[in-house]
């Protein structure tokens, strides 16, 4: 791992997952735009699997949601380092969530414990 490295993972969402999620959520209303959990969760999944990957332990997240993500909308998250620290295993990311025209839905830090840092 180096300071710039990013992962990236586009998704989109539509309204039957809309319905799930207000399902198990207990709201019975829809959403008409993409919650913010599960715009975290795209987030959860790139540090968990991609960047820094298996092993990678939460301490600290700071999320701004600037705008409502629209539904059917392709959606990339994006987080890249943006500090390391390898005596302690910490690792600074940057997280974005943008639409294909560049709108910024959210962005902000995470600080995560990871296995494997080098600088």
């Amino acid at each position: 791992m180096k300071t710039g490295d990013f992962a990236e993972v586009r998704r989109s969402f539509d309204h039957s997952e809309m319905a799930a999620f207000s399902a198990l959520a207990g709201t019975g209303v829809l959403p008409e735009a993409v919650p913010e959990p599960l715009i975290a969760a795209m987030f959860s999944y790139l540090l968990g699997v991609k960047l820094p990957g298996p092993g990678t332990n939460y301490l600290k997240q700071e999320m701004c949601f600037l705008r409502p993500a629209p539904l059917g909308v392709t959606l990339t998250a994006r987080v890249e380092i943006s500090r390391l620290r390898p005596e302690k295993h910490l690792v600074d990311l940057w997280a974005t969530c943008t639409t294909p025209e560049g709108s910024v839905i959210c962005e902000g830090r995470s600080l995560v414990l990871a296995k494997d840092v080098s600088a």
